[in-house]
């Protein structure tokens, strides 16, 4: 009879071995700086309490950036209290783009009336875009976004924006604004960062009263299309938008860059006034005029410099953003009709780590919302186009023409591809009928061989495969050698010298980038496979390897401790 040992067996890790981590732990968040009251006011919550209760929302995620976290809390507490104080709700309508959200939260699961709000901190893109995705997972009935915006139109929920609108010395600005444009006469527009659009009325109104005639003071406004975007303007320029170049344009803060190339190539001339650091009146008026046109040429030079990729990637910055797939459709539209291959990637936020990881790539194109698309591409190892730059990198040297004109809202740009598909339906039904009739008599092959010859304007050198997919488009038939996998086939079938790889009747650049340039692909790539037995035997015999934790291993060898 065999005798059980009454000491339990060991399961656990000896303490010898445990792996102590000694890594520093982040800071919590800093305390707020502002007071009970400040933080009452800067929040706007009785606005906020005000439009909860006419909407009869239920459910609603509030979402603050990072700047702003230390505040949560206490927003948090104010608007609790007053949204859950008993007492009549408000009466109002609510307008149909909030129909569907309230006739849901007139009740809630548990069949009581109280309120439910919940705190987004971390967003999924970027701070000045409404975080959707994380406000679908509290099923939440509205999004109540803090700060700056983008005012771009969200695709569900409804949004109530708070611009937690920040002090503005209104003296300093009048006496610089007359410092820097003497001439009252002049034609001039003021305009401002959202966080101070409530101070442009009081400015407007000191320097009316000082005798200037030809002052037009702005208003936020969700358009994001607009000729100034997010911003109202003159009644003259909705007649004429060329008009808006007769007219000067002072901005209180620093505008986004995006901003600023829109703004510099449609207005004369721009001045900005700071608001990071305090500048007297002289100081304020000495800083120069504003100037994009270094940026533009070298943005311009980035475009130039990707009309030879033949691979581009789709980046997907946002599922928040109104019409966003239809923008995603439009630009894969432009690369197939260009002859080349794109490939499309979702992301949260991107930095240079994430797509350094597809070396195949030859260029990125970004979709977000019209601030956070414009991504300077210094950093990162291929450049990064917005879809306007798309269009005209995909273009040909002769059509290549930049005015200095910058469109950073892609609903702009679909709009002019509504408006030149509208404009060329006839010459585009002479150019099927001639294509049809090329692909009847056999002549793609030959078109495509003579085409003339494509070279990068950097290097100077030659690009034998700038289009990969023109072939497939005009020859419109099976490749001979996947005929054998089937049109489904996910097989790898390699091609004759020159030609690229295709998998499944589709040519497949990334594959042939895999095959031809990566020179490692994967464990045990190395060795070479043997299927016949009458070869020499390569294989080696099977040794023990090391053991242990991570912390140590241990050689069966020498059993030395490495």
């Amino acid at each position: 009879m065999t005798s059980t040992s009454g000491v339990p067996p060991i399961l656990s890790t000896p303490a010898t071995h445990i792996f102590e981590d000694e890594a520093v732990l982040p800071d919590p968040l800093p305390p707020s700086f502002h007071s009970s009251e400040q933080i009452y006011i800067r929040y706007e919550i009785e606005r906020t309490v005000a439009e909860i209760k006419q909407r009869r929302w239920r459910r609603i995620a509030l979402q603050f950036p990072d700047s702003m976290l230390p505040d949560a809390p206490t927003v948090f507490e104010y608007l609790s209290q007053r949204l859950n104080e008993p007492g009549k709700e408000e009466d109002g309508s609510c307008d149909d783009c909030c129909s569907g959200a309230s006739e849901q939260s007139d009740s809630t699961a548990d069949g009581s009336g109280s309120r439910r709000l919940y705190i987004l901190a971390d967003t999924s893109y970027g701070a000045c875009c409404v975080d959707e995705i994380a406000a679908e997972h509290v099923n939440a009935d509205v999004v109540v976004h803090y700060g700056r915006a983008c005012l771009s139109p969200t695709a569900k929920l409804p949004v109530v924006h708070i611009f937690t609108h920040q002090p503005l010395a209104v003296d300093l600005v009048v006496e610089t604004f007359k410092l820097t444009y003497p001439d009252q006469s002049q034609p001039i527009i003021l305009m401002s960062d959202v966080t101070y659009a409530n101070h442009l009325q009081d400015v407007g109104t000191v320097l009316k009263a000082e005798g200037y005639t030809s002052l037009f003071t702005t208003k936020v406004v969700h358009d994001p299309s607009s000729p100034l975007p997010n911003r109202t303007h003159p009644e003259t320029v909705a007649l004429d938008p060329e008009r808006l170049r007769e007219w000067n344009l002072f901005h209180i803060s620093d505008p986004p860059e995006s901003l600023l190339f829109t703004l510099a190539s449609r207005v004369s001339g721009i001045h900005v006034y700071p608001t990071k650091r305090t500048l007297t009146p002289a100081q304020g008026a000495a800083v120069p005029a504003v100037s994009s046109k270094i940026a533009l040429r070298r943005r311009y030079a980035v475009l130039t410099s990707v009309s030879t990729a033949s691979i581009f990637g789709i980046l997907i910055n946002t599922l928040s953003v109104k019409n966003y797939l239809h923008i995603v459709e439009h630009v894969k539209s432009c690369i197939s009709k260009a002859g080349k291959k794109s490939y499309t990637f979702v992301v949260g936020k991107i930095n240079a780590a994430k797509v350094a990881n597809f070396a195949e790539i030859g260029a990125w194109v970004v979709i977000g919302c019209w601030e956070s698309s414009l991504i300077d591409s210094r950093d990162f190892w291929k450049p990064i186009l917005t879809p306007f730059e798309l269009e005209l990198a995909l273009s040909s040297d002769q059509e290549r023409i930049w005015t200095g004109e910058w469109r950073s809202d892609f609903q702009a740009v679909l709009e002019d591809a509504r408006n030149r598909a509208s404009n060329d339906t006839v010459e585009t039904k002479v150019l099927i009928g001639d294509s049809a009739a090329d692909l009847d008599g056999g002549d793609a092959e030959s078109e495509f061989e003579s085409a003339p010859p494509e070279f990068d304007l950097r290097t100077g050198r030659y690009v034998s495969q700038s289009r990969p997919m023109q072939g497939e488009l005009k020859s419109k038939r099976p490749i001979e050698q996947d005929s054998a996998f089937g049109s489904d086939s996910t097989s790898l079938v390699t091609r004759s010298k020159g030609d690229i790889v295709s998998i499944g009747n589709q040519v497949s650049p990334g594959a042939d980038f895999l095959r031809s340039v990566r020179t490692w692909n994967g464990l045990g790539s190395d060795f070479a496979i043997q299927y016949d037995r009458s070869e020499v035997d390569d294989s080696a015999a099977v040794e023990e390897g090391r053991s242990g934790t991570a912390r140590g291993y241990h050689s069966a060898q020498s059993d030395i401790k490495t």
